[in-house]
């Protein structure tokens, strides 16, 4: 009981973003399997699309009872409405981790300086201690015009303490150099670049109080459904499938949650995820071989076992969507 009435001061924050398909998930399981061990920390993940599958990834391979406490804010840029979604989740996050650490993880389309702003308000001045702001960049992107123009992409490196050069390894020598470039025009003049792959970043980083400070105020559009319950809440039909779509800054999703009765054939799935083209996808699956989870980014598919999913989700990001994709899915279930 005493522990539960313990108040809840200064918990080290690091927002963790970057644009899609960067690796930001990966950083963030590679930052929790290195977790001091006495230590209880808490993610908060923002997704894009409406289904929410990155707390089912993160919670396949960590829990609890690690000292692991993951909660999901699905339906686009977590600072919609006034804030109010990511102001409940992070609460109830906050009471139930009592955590030693907390991650933030934006969706990679969202605002970070208006997150920035939310965590920087006199309501949390006390509650969290604002550590080091992390931006994850694929360099390889800088010659790429839809993202050197788009305006998230920008936020996020002009919000950064510390960019973090990801996917080394496919870089061309010149790449290097063109970040530490970007970065000098764009971003804070006490940013610090370094470069890794695979998202292993050293648990050193995160420490260091940020000394970010929020961009002023500007208005962008939000995906708003106040109307009904996000399809990652809502009640499973008898059909045994939800399908939800979002779209905003340029971008698409389209998602699907299945009943648990419904099993997929890994065989024919996997077939088909390697014949995906968007500009991102993840799912976790019930298969007929166990559950397992899918990260498809530009440069590969990924497969891995997961511990258990309460059911399969699927979230697909593409300038243009398939109409096709859920007959190819049911396509894939065992009958």
């Amino acid at each position: 009981m005493n522990a539960e009435k313990t108040v809840i001061r200064a918990v080290p924050t690091n927002i963790i973003t970057g644009f899609l398909g960067v690796g930001k998930t990966s950083a963030i399981l590679h930052l929790l399997k290195h977790k001091p061990i006495n230590e209880r920390w808490a993610v908060l993940v923002n997704e894009f699309g409406e289904i929410g599958v990155d707390g089912s990834l993160f919670e396949g391979q960590h829990s609890n009872d690690d000292g692991i406490f993951i909660r999901e804010v699905p339906g686009g840029c977590m600072c919609c409405a006034a804030g109010l979604p990511m102001h409940i989740a992070l609460n109830q996050l906050l009471v139930k981790a009592r955590p030693d650490r907390l991650l933030i993880e934006p969706t990679g389309l969202g605002h970070p300086e208006e997150v920035l702003q939310a965590l920087s308000e006199e309501y949390y001045k006390e509650v969290l201690s604002l550590h080091k702001t992390l931006t994850l960049v694929d360099a390889r992107k800088l010659s790429d015009s839809r993202y050197t123009s788009h305006d998230t992409f920008n936020q996020q490196i002009a919000i950064a303490d510390i960019v973090v050069g990801n996917k080394l390894d496919l870089y061309k020598d010149e790449d290097k150099a063109r970040l530490e470039a970007y970065i000098n025009q764009l971003g804070q003049s006490h940013a610090d670049v370094i470069f890794t792959q695979h998202g292993e970043i050293p648990l050193s980083v995160l420490q260091g109080v940020s000394s970010a400070h929020p961009l002023p105020k500007h208005h962008h559009h939000h995906h708003e459904n106040d109307e009904k319950p996000l399809a990652s809440e809502a009640p499973m039909p008898e059909c045994g499938f939800i399908k939800a779509k979002n779209e905003g800054e340029g971008f698409n999703s389209i998602g699907w949650r299945f009943s648990p009765d419904m099993v997929f054939n890994r065989e024919l799935l996997f077939s088909f995820l390697t014949g995906l083209r968007a500009e991102r996808m993840k799912a976790v699956f019930i298969t007929d071989i166990g559950v397992l989870g899918y990260n498809l980014t530009a440069d590969a598919l990924t497969e891995i076992e997961l511990d258990d999913c309460l059911e399969s989700r699927i979230e697909v990001i593409s300038d243009k969507l398939d109409d096709s994709l859920e007959a190819q899915l049911l396509a894939c279930v065992v009958s």
